[in-house]
């Protein structure tokens, strides 16, 4: 059973806060190299880990760069709020959109993540 999935981060409790905020979750666990968010009490799990010598990865790949190892899609019901409110929490719109109903942007620490936009 999936229990959650492992970030680095080079500050790992600014990440985690970026990220309860941003989904409405909780930040369930806290130490200096390590930091746990929950949807509830039995997961699912986001867990950032310091990792020393962190660079961004860069989107879209370049060669030679740091390539993006995951990202994550979450669905929202209007685009340009979650966008917005997205941006208010630390967030920066990347420069290439490459779909209408989709916008990439970078978590504070320079991960892509995307909001897609779905009507259904």
């Amino acid at each position: 059973m999936w229990w959650g999935t492992a970030i680095e981060a080079p500050d790992p409790g600014l990440l985690a806060a970026f990220y309860a905020e941003l989904l409405g979750w909780h930040v369930g666990h806290e130490e200096p190299e390590t930091a746990i968010v929950a949807a509830s009490p039995q997961g699912p799990f986001l867990v950032f880990q310091k990792a020393d010598g962190y660079r961004p990865p860069v989107w879209p790949p370049a060669e030679g760069e740091q390539r993006p190892m995951i990202h994550f899609d979450f669905q929202v019901g209007d685009l340009a709020e979650a966008v917005d409110e997205a941006i208010a929490l630390g967030a920066t719109l990347a420069d290439v959109q490459p779909q209408e109903n989709v916008r990439v942007l970078f978590d504070p620490a320079g991960h892509p993540f995307c909001l897609v936009f779905d009507a259904g």
